[in-house]
């Protein structure tokens, strides 16, 4: 337990809680009824999200897409979905029809998806007060309470809850599970749903409910050895370490916490302390979880080593694993590091691991809200693929299991039980439509953050924010990301001076911040945070200017593929009906924006115009996301700017000789500042177009620090260099010798500073924008 928890503190949770217990677990409907706060604050968090209710969604595709699941939320019968549960507890099913997929009565692993179910009736009750979607929540659960008590008649230990029998965790434990089950994932699932149901409708028998089914998992898994706990772990488990956490918050006993570090997986958490990428050949959605889980240990606990398995976990996949829309995985694995142009395929990004690295990031931002490039990240996940996850012609809303980036890719066509298609009313209740019901009933929960008196903006979208707490409202309306310009209105109790943080993303230059129309003296520095602090006046309206252009994003293990971006979005080629059997070749010079009320482009591939759209919006047709560049930057002449310092790497005295330092000067205009980018296979060279010199390591050194030297092009792999795209305007340039980032020594800001070769510490040093030299 944590030092900063006090035995006060817990024994005043443990009061709470017993009283509320005392009350009943009466269902009501009550206007008394709301959210209940956690009895533990999270230790660490510097910026805190608003509650759901706090913040709506105006017109808009988001609000569409919420609407739609709303809508499914309302249709769903709930009887049909406590089908598993009351088969398996001995109860009657009350003539339901049993449900196909992933919860028919023999699927291995039914009942993983009601957790969901609760999750989003709640979330969509918090946003929008939908007593339909509160009513069915309060139904299943005192449904799933008879459930619970019948297990003795049923057969199973107290406060068993699931609809498969209770065997199947004996056969996990002793390790002669051959089902095909993962008993804890689903187990994850009820509670997490049953916690949200108590923490945001303010329901006390799901409390009660949850409470015995986490009470169990407790007795369950406190009889096993640590040896016995780690081997068990081999199996899917979700994030059993995050739950557990949460109810030690919820509630302040302390021991939730103790079970949830029994789920702390080793083999995994190990290499990720160490800052070792190991994921190749894992399981993805399997890990995820985990380190959501990480990050909540560390808020309930304080104990640094959770934060920087979350941190490193969050930085290696971000940077080595993420496809160009945001997802991530193939096949539903992690391939190795860089790997993205040799698994392009109809089987990649899982929406579930998309939608668990959105939750990650949000963690990490609350610890760490000064790190723009986690909300640069966010906002390309959540709009290029999770926005487009969903089928926009069907009333239900229904989503995608992967997104397809093969060429000639296509939403709703794919592997059979799930891939690409799209899930269904009955038949289908996949994890992804699980996680899908989440994802579009909390679109609009990271928009803004605060920080005491700060507001701050993270994305940009119609939107209505009521801070209740201090009296103000800020209405932001904007056609972003069509427009590059959104208003934030400020009204309400406004007096006093006090910031507004606003995210610049990296992928822009030359961002504007007015007020009343008089552009404001501040920083926007893109891959940062401007700082507009103000006496405010009731009616003050800011507006943010983020100007926009076409880059090709190439991929991190080919120079030779590319995917095309404009701002925030990923552009997509509309290919209608017509296969392709190979990524097209594309003339990047012929990109052309042709709507002005619209992101339509047109450019030049194979040979022909082929019309170019955001990928969120490319539905029933066929689309290529990547491209062949043919060496994209071939012959021109770029600069590399460091994200860290704004210094251009050059060479000192413009010497011509081998072995002249690469230093970081201001950019002075002359030719020692540019470099031409050959492409070399899956990686470039930089040759200097002063010295014509190429950008090598001394020595071919392996070491951290060691210096970079102009060296004569003797054809060694130090001289090799891929581009980590990072997704928000800047690269980190990995050298193909050594492994080691192009970074600056001792992430110094002056001039001066060699350019020395860096583990990857996360630092801004070790990123650079490659700007063309007009």
């Amino acid at each position: 337990m944590s030092p900063s928890v006090s035995r006060r503190r817990l024994l005043q949770a443990a009061a709470a809680t017993a009283a509320a217990s005392a009350a009943g677990s009466a269902i009501g409907h009550s206007p008394a009824r709301a959210a209940t706060a956690p009895a533990l604050a999270d230790i660490g968090v510097s910026a805190h999200p608003f509650e759901l209710g706090q913040v709506r969604l105006t017109a808009s595709r988001w609000l569409d897409n919420q609407n739609r699941t709303r809508n499914y939320l309302r249709f769903v019968d709930v009887d049909r979905l406590l089908y598993n549960f009351r088969a398996n507890h001995r109860l009657s099913t009350n003539g339901a029809a049993s449900n196909g997929g992933w919860d028919e009565p023999t699927f291995p692993f039914r009942t993983h998806m009601q957790g969901h179910f609760l999750t989003a009736w709640a979330q969509v009750h918090a946003v929008t007060g939908d007593t339909t979607c509160r009513d069915k929540a309060d139904y299943m659960v005192a449904e799933l309470a008879k459930c619970q008590a019948n297990n003795e008649a049923a057969g199973f230990n107290s406060g068993y809850l699931c609809g498969f029998p209770e065997s199947d965790f004996d056969a996990l434990e002793d390790r002669t599970l051959s089902n095909g089950n993962v008993p804890y994932y689903v187990i994850h699932k009820t509670l997490a749903g049953l916690l949200d149901v108590w923490r945001l409708i303010g329901s006390t028998q799901a409390r009660d409910v949850l409470l015995n089914l986490a009470g169990w998992v407790d007795w369950r898994t406190g009889r096993l050895s640590g040896r016995q706990m780690q081997a068990m772990m081999g199996t899917e488990f979700g994030g059993m370490n995050a739950v557990l956490s949460d109810i030690y918050q919820q509630t302040g006993d302390s021991r939730w916490l103790a079970a949830a570090g029994r789920f702390d997986h080793a083999a995994v958490f190990d290499p990720l302390a160490a800052n070792e990428d190991q994921l190749n050949g894992l399981h993805a959605n399997t890990q995820v979880p985990k380190w959501i889980g990480a990050a909540r240990e560390f808020k309930a606990t304080g104990t640094t080593r959770y934060r920087d398995i979350a941190t490193n976990a969050w930085n290696i996949t971000v940077n080595a694993h993420t496809y160009v829309i945001g997802g991530n995985s193939q096949a539903e694995h992690f391939r190795p590091p860089n790997a993205i142009a040799a698994h392009l395929d109809e089987d990649t990004c899982e929406s579930c691991n998309t939608f668990n690295m959105l939750t990650l990031t949000r963690e990490l931002f609350t610890l760490d809200p000064s790190r723009a490039a986690l909300f640069d990240y966010y906002e390309r996940a959540w709009l290029n693929q999770m926005i487009g996850q969903q089928d926009p012609a069907d009333d239900h809303g229904h989503v995608t299991y992967f997104t397809p980036l093969a060429p000639g890719g296509r939403r709703g066509v794919g592997p059979a039980w799930g891939g690409g298609t799209w899930s269904t009313d009955y038949d289908s209740f996949w994890c992804c439509q699980g996680t899908g019901l989440e994802m579009h009933t909390r679109l609009m929960d990271s928009i803004y953050f605060h920080s005491d008196t700060t507001l701050i903006v993270n994305l940009f979208m119609p939107s209505v924010l009521n801070w209740a707490q201090r009296g103000i409202t800020v209405t932001q309306t904007t056609s972003y990301p069509v427009g590059d310009t959104t208003t934030l209105q400020v009204t309400g109790n406004v007096q006093g001076t006090w910031p507004m943080r606003i995210r610049i993303p990296g992928w822009t230059a030359d961002a504007t911040i007015s007020v009343n129309g008089a552009e404001q003296d501040i920083t926007t520095t893109p891959g940062s945070y401007a700082t507009l602090t103000r006496s405010w006046t009731a009616g003050d309206t800011v507006t943010v200017r983020l100007p926009m252009r076409v880059v090709m994003r190439a991929a991190n293990d080919n120079a030779d593929v590319a995917a095309v971006t404009y701002g925030p979005v990923v552009l997509s080629g509309d290919y209608g009906d017509t296969s392709l059997s190979s990524l097209p070749s594309l003339d990047t010079s012929s990109i052309t924006r042709t709507g002005g009320d619209s992101l339509a482009f047109t450019a030049t591939a194979n040979g022909s115009t082929v019309a170019l759209g955001p990928f969120h919006d490319a539905h029933g047709h066929n689309y290529t996301v990547y491209w062949r560049t043919g060496g994209e930057g071939d012959g021109a002449t770029v600069r590399l700017v460091n994200a860290g310092s704004g210094y251009v790497l050059g060479i000192q005295d413009m010497s011509t000789a081998d072995g002249g330092r690469a230093l970081q000067w201001h950019d002075s205009g002359t030719a020692d500042h540019d470099w031409e980018m050959i492409t070399d296979g899956n990686a470039v060279r930089f040759r200097n177009a002063h010295s014509g010199k190429v950008l090598g390591v001394q020595d071919m050194s392996t070491a951290d620090n060691a210096p970079v030297l102009q060296w004569a092009d003797n054809g060694t792999a130090d001289h090799r260099w891929t581009l980590l795209d990072q997704g928000d305007g800047t690269y980190k340039i990995r050298n193909g010798h050594s492994g080691k980032l192009l970074g600056i020594q001792g992430n110094s800001t002056a001039v001066g500073a060699f350019a020395v070769q860096d583990s990857d510490n996360g630092t801004a040093d070790n990123r650079w924008r490659v700007v063309p030299d007009a």
